[in-house]
């Protein structure tokens, strides 16, 4: 489940954000101490913060009595549960079964890379005289922090510093920096027809440091 960010929504404290993302990630009840033991946070508090998103019905309770003792409270993610109002929505999930789930032979991965072209078309900026920060500015918005190096004949490099898709890529590297590299070239397509991708160099999605060479 992806959490949205609003500064009306209980899950904007970033405590109680962190707290009700473990329970989506566990999917299952789990005891205030777990939660507490796991997010390296005092129990007392993390109790609070679970009580408020209770009250947000973000979150249900229910005690099991195990032997002596008060009953403990076990918390799961509430069945009706609408961060910040909304349905829930899952987009990050989805992204990784859907790359589990795709095949990474030469003919998909063709396919893969022309649907990413058609992508990139749609996510290039409409009114941008730079190509060079045109696609700065697409790189940026899909999360890639590029660093952008221009070379004395109009070339240049982009280093990109982070890997958005990084959970993704664990699971098939192949479809997402295919799916990748078209959206770049469709990207460069769009902000100017006589640039060309010549390279694109997919790193270990967790450093990041990928590189797109581009002449032009």
């Amino acid at each position: 489940m992806d959490l949205p960010n609003s500064t009306d929504d209980p899950l904007a404290q970033p405590t109680r954000a962190r707290i009700f993302a473990l329970l989506v990630e566990l999917g299952e009840a789990a005891r205030t101490d777990d939660l507490a033991t796991r997010l390296d946070l005092h129990p007392n508090g993390v109790r609070l913060h679970l009580e408020r998103l209770r009250e947000a019905g973000l979150v249900e309770r229910r005690q099991e009595r195990g032997g002596r003792g008060r009953p403990g409270d076990r918390w799961t993610v509430a069945p009706g549960a609408q961060p910040a109002g909304r349905p829930p929505s899952a987009y990050a999930n989805l992204a990784i079964w859907l790359a589990r789930a795709m095949p990474a032979g030469p003919t998909r991965l063709r396919e893969v890379e022309r649907t990413g072209r058609e992508i990139g078309r749609e996510l290039a900026p409409k009114e941008n005289d730079d190509p060079v920060e045109g696609l700065r500015q697409s790189l940026a918005a899909l999360g890639f922090q590029p660093s952008m190096k221009v070379k004395t004949d109009g070339s240049l490099t982009c280093r990109l510093e982070n890997c958005p898709y990084r959970d993704s890529a664990r699971e098939n590297a192949d479809v997402v920096c295919t799916l990748h590299r078209g959206i770049t070239a469709g990207v460069l397509e769009k902000l100017d027809p006589k640039a060309k991708l010549t390279g694109f160099e997919p790193h270990d999605p967790d450093r990041a440091g990928c590189l797109i060479e581009v002449s032009r």
